[in-house]
């Protein structure tokens, strides 16, 4: 079907949201290519023979090259275009996680799963610069927060459909199996994706209702020699490397955690581990709806109600700090889930951000830069979490999450200056 025989029945409110589903379920393949190696992980170590620390080490090698990639990513994005770069880093990471299937012990693991870094983080870059193309202001962090939410349903599914691929199959199928669902996807995006000023789907008449939105910009990208310059970049970045831990926390480490403190076997882990991420979807969707309602209750600007919402979010992960508390693994895994739906929370409302505070044309690799400095603390902590676990545990490891998201939200109101910028502009 061409997709200019949709062209009648189009509204652009409606184009528009279509535009986030697809977004969505790439966001979900994503993270469920990602997603496969935790799910396996305790198979994996008994099986190829490899310690908790080399986990870390094979968990580091996708940091690392995520992290070095995030604003290649962007900036390739914003230069190559949306439409053409984002199907073939969907393609390279979906060759990559297959590739995993051919892996004899860590070694190769992690140099599989630094492919697989070096194309994935092109996804929310990516998503996020698709949202500031197609929505106004008021309504990006609804969108960010559907979207996002892409990224906890992919680890939601992750642990059923990886585990029993690994039971019937065997877990080199798993990785095969993920990774080609990508090349579908990715198939699908570039066929079926365009930019508003582009997209033959977009009639006229929708044109006239937002040309803010439609029409293509002529402004050059800022450089990151000027992004580095602002204190508005440091803000959020500095935010995100004290939250970014807890995700990657939730990502690489709760089904070994499962495994090794709770006793839980693979089937107890299929049965409960996407649970965490189940909140998380409804976390990152209320996230979105978070910021309009404080606009529209208390009053708040823009930029005050983002960082107000960032501000709960980080008082809620008490409740995965408390995990070393919890009696029993099911009460564990709730507060877990307390965590998972406070930080997409918190996540999707500083993504949307970088889109308030950066020009569109500048976006994805504003948000590659940004991400990046959240995947340095990602990695720093994960190795942490290596060389520590095994000896005094995981209960104080997780209360350090609680009090870097807490920070966070300490440094974001004190170096972004929300409240000051949404008066600047209000007086404008």
């Amino acid at each position: 079907m061409e997709l200019v025989t949709l062209r009648p029945m189009a509204t652009l409110k409606r184009l528009r949201w279509w535009i986030v589903v697809l977004v969505c379920m790439g966001t979900v393949l994503n993270y469920l290519a990602r997603n496969s190696l935790g799910v396996l992980a305790p198979q994996l170590t008994r099986e190829l023979g490899f310690t908790t620390q080399q986990y870390s080490w094979v968990v580091a090698a996708f940091q690392v090259t995520y992290t070095a990639m995030q604003p290649i990513c962007g900036a390739i994005i914003d230069s190559l275009g949306l439409k053409l770069a984002f199907a073939l880093f969907a393609v390279a990471w979906s060759l990559a996680n297959m590739a995993h299937g051919f892996a004899g012990g860590w070694i190769s693991l992690a140099f599989f799963r630094g492919l697989l870094g070096l194309s994935e983080s092109a996804a929310i870059p990516a998503g996020v610069k698709a949202v500031s193309e197609w929505f106004p202001a008021r309504d990006r962090s609804v969108a960010i927060g559907f979207f996002n939410a892409g990224t906890s349903l992919g680890a939601a599914i992750a642990p059923p459909i990886v585990i029993f691929l690994s039971l019937a199959y065997g877990w080199r199928s798993a990785f095969v199996v993920t990774g080609a669902l990508g090349l579908v996807w990715a198939a699908a995006w570039y066929l079926f994706y365009d930019s508003p000023a582009r997209h033959p789907a977009l009639s006229p008449q929708e044109r006239a209702l937002a040309p803010s939105i439609v029409e293509a910009s002529t402004q050059p990208p800022v450089t990151l020699r000027s992004l580095f310059a602002q204190r508005s970049f440091w803000g959020l970045a500095i935010p995100r490397f004290l939250i970014e831990p807890a995700w990657q926390t939730f990502s690489f480490w709760i089904p070994l955690y499962l495994a090794r403190e709770r006793g839980m076997d693979l089937k107890s882990i299929a049965l409960f581990a996407w649970l965490p991420f189940l909140a998380s979807d409804a976390g990152g969707i209320l996230g979105g709806y978070l910021s309009p309602f404080l606009m529209k209750r208390f009053r708040m600007g823009l930029l005050t109600s983002r960082a107000t919402g960032f501000t709960l979010g980080a008082v809620m992960m008490i409740a995965p700090a408390s995990v070393g508390l919890a009696f029993s693994p099911y009460t564990a895994i709730a507060l877990f889930c307390v965590g998972g739906f406070a930080h997409q929370m918190l996540s999707v409302l500083l993504n949307t951000l970088t889109t308030d505070v950066f020009p569109r044309e500048s976006v994805a690799r504003a948000n590659g830069l940004v991400g990046m400095c959240g995947w340095i603390g990602g990695l720093l902590f994960s190795l942490l979490v290596g060389a520590l676990a095994d000896t005094v545990g995981y209960a104080p490891l997780f209360r350090l999450l609680a009090v870097f998201d807490i920070a966070g939200a300490m440094i974001l109101f004190a170096v972004l200056r929300p409240v000051r910028m949404d008066a600047r502009s209000a007086f404008a």
